[in-house]
Parts: structure tokens; C-alpha cells; sequence
């Protein structure tokens, strides 16, 4: 029987204050660790509801933008030091919510308080350059000016650290927000959004409204008042958004899909490699962009780099995410565990061996959640489904090759092209992969996924618009270039 005992309703948040939808509809957020657990509702809104939201951080972006750098910084520096008071209650809710471990959640939380500090002193930093003119009697230089309302439209996955990243970027540049979080992880959201009203934000800076992506998160693309959008998520759902922002002529940024390879030379350090591979790869239930998916390995090693492989995934615990010897969590919907073992059935079908896992857990207590095991695939070619499709789960497939050509061939053969990483010790193999790699993001001995705040993030081909997020690179997003010529 479902619980229900002391379910908070979250609100949204809209010029300032909480406030219920016009609709009168709320949802429940289930814990995918055991579904008949509630942890709380929220609101379904209607597009009345946007257009509050989006009059208001109109409204709000004018007095915004007029405050310096550095005291617009100093906010952030707050809402930075009250998350960070704030980080067990914000990871409690994320583990609940949608299945990584705690230990992960807390990570996540504590990177959402290094991206705001990180932009808090951006506050301080140059916007523009003093630019030579022609006339010797004029000053000529340039100013980065704030777009407006961005219109923040945020997965489910890392449902702190990516608002943030996209969040701290544009109110440090002087924009305001109105943020359609993951419905899966909207609880997540407003407890992070909490903390920016506990630290005095300024009414209208930042909003957020819950709800349909078809009417919050379509509209915000199509809104008047919008006047850029930054979208993480489907690549279906970002073209979508894109054609929208397009048609209007604002500026848009879409982050999307990964079919992200590890390579495994024969001269690799292989411990180092299926440590990494497994953490890349699993962790977070294989539910990150970054995630390693497709596991290339030289026929050198490959037998040996199995067998090790294998064992390891052998050990990983499955379970409860706020339950510390777990060290994977469930999918996060029953949508997402239905969709992870149809593609373990697609690979079984299409002749890829299956050397561990494959199943769903319901023994105990995983009977009442979403737990899979963690999974390996054998003999897996480039023209399969799971060589190609982002399963967005815990399978790694594995696939055997002669030479570092092939390699790089292989790894270069999807739609995508977010990360990718390689394990070797020869300096020819590295360089060649990091000159030949088509992916935003290529790391050698060290996992696909994971990127530090301060560097930019994106990715090439399908996964990416091409704009970059994080680090010094965000300022090319939520900003516009004013060259100002003064004549005496």
C-alpha cells in the first residue's frame, strides 16, 4: 500500500514567493528504491502559471542586471554557503528520489556549493577588452551584456548539479531564470531552490514552475519573454526545443546523448582500466551522459581484461541508495527499467553474449523497486542496437579489436560524440586518440565520465548545439558582445 503519511506538497516558486498552480493538479514523486513510498508532490502547472513566472523574472532581471558583478557574486556566495548546510537534506532527496547512493548524492550536492562559489567570483573577473581604433581620438572596447529570461530546462539525472551549472552561469551575468525541473526529480529541485530563497534572492531572479515538458518545458522554448534556453536531456526532446528557440531567433544550447567509449591498449595498466571502467560505466546506475558504454579492448589483453572485469561487476552490491553497503542504486522509473532491459533482450536477441547480470533484482526488499544488475555484454559488434542506442544503464558492451586504428575507427562510429577515454602508456596512442577522438571531452587513463567544473563541457555531433557549458566557456552562452566606440 502506498504511503502517504505526511507527503509535503511543493509549490512552485514564482517572483519570490510559493505559490500553488492554477490547475489545482499535483503529482507524486515516488522513491525507485520502493515504489509505495511517497516523498512528496508536486505541482502540475498550467502555461498561465509560465507566463507568471516569466513577467516576473522580467521584471526581476531589470533591477538584477544593475547590480555589479560583485554583488550580484555575493548572493551566490550565499545561496553556496546555505546548500552547503543543507547538503544531507538536498542528498536525502535525491537518493529517494531517484536511486543513486547517497555517498553520490552528497558528491553531487557538494559540487552544486563549488559551482556557485566558482561563479560567485566570476563577479569579478573582465567582460570585455579595450580594442585598438583606427581614429586616434576614440576609445573603442567591448562589454558582455546579459540576454534577459533564460529559460532553464533540466534533467533528471543530476538534478543538482545541473541546474546549477546552468543557473549560476546566467545570474552571475546578470539574467534571471525560470527553471522546469526533471518531474521525476522535481522535489530535488525545490529543495535546492530553498536555499536561494533562504539566502535573499532578490523576488524574480529565480523561478521555478513543475510540470509537463509539453507545456513548461515547450513553452518556455516558445514563451515571448524567454530570451534564451539551456536544455539538457533527449536528443528528441532537444531538437524540439531548438527548432522552437530557432523560430524565434533566440539563442539556445542543447546538451544531449552519449554512446561514450573506453579504449584498453595492450600496454594498458588493465586494473586501472577495469576500475575505471566499471566506475564510469556503472556508477549512478550507468544513468549519466558520460557514462562508459561501448568498452573497446586490443585482442592482447582482452581475455585477461574480461575475466578481471567480470569478477569485479561479480562483487558490486545492488540496493537501497541510502543503505551504505550498497554500491549501486535502481534505475530511477519504472519507464527507465522497462526501457534498460528491453535493450539487455535486443542485444541477447541480435547474438551479443551475455556474460553477467542481464536480470531484473526482485529478491527481498528490491521486489517492491527498480533494481537491474549490473550487466556485460561479449562479442558485441559495431551494428548491434546496444553498440549504437544510449541504453542510459548499467550494461557495458564489450568489443574486440587488433589494432588502434580499428580501435579509434569503432569508438569514432556512432551518432555521438560527448566522451570517450583511453588506457595505455604509450605516448603515440595517446596522442593520436586525443587529436583523433571525435568527442567534447577525451580523458586518458581515467574514466569517461566525470568533468571538473572550471573546464568547459560539451559535446560534438548529435550529442551537443556545439555551445559549451561550465568554466570561463559559460560566459559565451548567456551573454551578448556590445562594442562601444566613443569619440571626444
Amino acid at each position: 500500500m502506498t504511503t502517504h503519511t505526511e507527503v509535503k506538497t511543493y509549490l512552485n516558486y514564482i517572483n519570490g514567493e510559493w505559490h500553488s498552480s492554477d490547475t489545482g493538479k499535483t503529482s507524486e514523486s515516488f522513491n525507485p528504491s520502493n515504489k509505495d513510498e511517497v516523498l512528496g508532490s508536486f505541482q502540475l502547472s498550467s502555461s498561465n502559471d509560465l507566463d507568471n513566472a516569466v513577467e516576473a523574472a522580467k521584471a526581476g532581471q531589470k533591477v538584477w542586471r544593475k547590480l555589479s558583478g560583485t554583488a550580484r557574486g555575493d548572493f551566490l556566495y550565499k545561496v553556496a554557503s546555505v546548500l552547503e548546510s543543507k547538503i544531507e537534506y538536498v542528498a536525502e532527496a535525491m537518493t529517494k528520489e531517484m536511486g543513486k547512493t547517497f555517498t553520490e548524492a552528497k558528491g553531487e550536492t557538494a559540487r552544486g556549493v563549488a559551482i556557485l562559489r566558482y561563479y560567485a567570483g566570476e563577479g569579478m573577473r573582465p567582460v570585455g577588452d579595450v580594442i585598438p581604433s583606427s581614429d586616434s581620438e576614440a576609445l573603442m572596447f567591448t562589454n558582455r551584456v546579459p540576454l534577459g529570461v533564460i529559460g532553464v530546462i533540466t534533467p533528471w539525472n543530476f538534478p543538482v548539479a545541473i541546474p546549477i551549472w546552468k543557473m549560476a552561469p546566467a545570474l552571475i551575468y546578470g539574467n534571471s531564470v525560470v527553471l522546469k525541473p526533471a518531474s521525476d526529480t522535481a522535489v530535488t529541485a525545490a529543495r535546492v531552490v530553498e536555499c536561494f530563497h533562504e539566502a535573499g534572492m532578490p523576488a524574480g531572479v529565480i523561478n521555478m514552475v513543475t510540470g509537463s515538458g509539453s507545456v513548461i518545458g515547450q513553452g518556455l522554448a516558445e514563451h515571448p519573454g524567454v530570451d534564451g534556453i539551456t536544455f539538457t536531456g533527449s536528443n528528441a526532446v532537444g531538437k524540439q526545443i531548438g527548432r522552437a528557440a530557432l523560430d524565434r531567433g533566440i539563442k539556445y544550447q542543447l546538451e544531449m546523448g552519449g554512446k561514450n567509449p573506453v579504449i584498453v591498449a595492450n600496454d594498458a595498466d588493465l586494473d586501472l582500466a577495469v576500475e575505471a571502467t566499471i566506475s564510469g560505466g556503472l556508477k549512478s546506475t550507468g544513468q549519466k551522459c558520460t557514462a562508459t558504454s561501448r568498452v573497446i579492448v586490443q585482442s592482447g589483453v582482452y581475455e585477461t581484461f574480461r575475466e578481471k572485469l567480470v569478477k569485479k561487476v561479480a562483487e558490486i552490491t545492488v540496493g537501497d541508495g541510502m543503505e551504505n553497503d550498497n554500491w549501486m542504486g535502481p534505475v530511477a522509473s519504472e519507464n527507465q527499467l522497462n526501457n534498460v532491459l528491453s535493450y539487455i533482450e535486443k542485444g541477447i536477441a541480435e547474438g551479443a553474449e551475455l556474460l553477467h547480470g542481464g536480470n531484473q533484482l526482485t529478491d527481498g526488499a528490491k521486489s517492491n523497486g527498480y533494481f537491474i544488475e549490473p550487466t556485460v555484454f561479449d562479442n558485441v559488434t559495431s551494428d548491434m542496437t546496444i553498440a549504437r542506442e544510449e541504453i542510459f544503464g548499467p550494461v557495458l558492451a564489450l568489443m574486440k579489436v587488433d589494432t588502434m586504428e580499428q580501435a579509434l575507427e569503432i569508438a569514432n562510429d556512432s551518432e555521438y560524440g560527448l566522451s570517450a577515454s583511453i588506457f595505455t602508456t604509450n605516448i603515440g596512442n595517446m596522442l593520436e586518440f586525443i587529436n583523433d577522438m571525435e568527442a567534447g571531452l577525451v580523458r586518458v587513463n581515467a574514466e569517461s565520465a566525470g568533468v571538473e567544473l572550471q573546464a568547459p563541457f560539451g559535446g560534438m555531433k548529435q550529442s551537443s548545439s556545439h555551445s559549451r557549458e561550465q568554466g570561463r566557456a559559460a560566459i559565451e552562452f548567456f551573454t551578448s558582445i556590445k562594442t562601444v566606440f566613443i569619440k571626444k
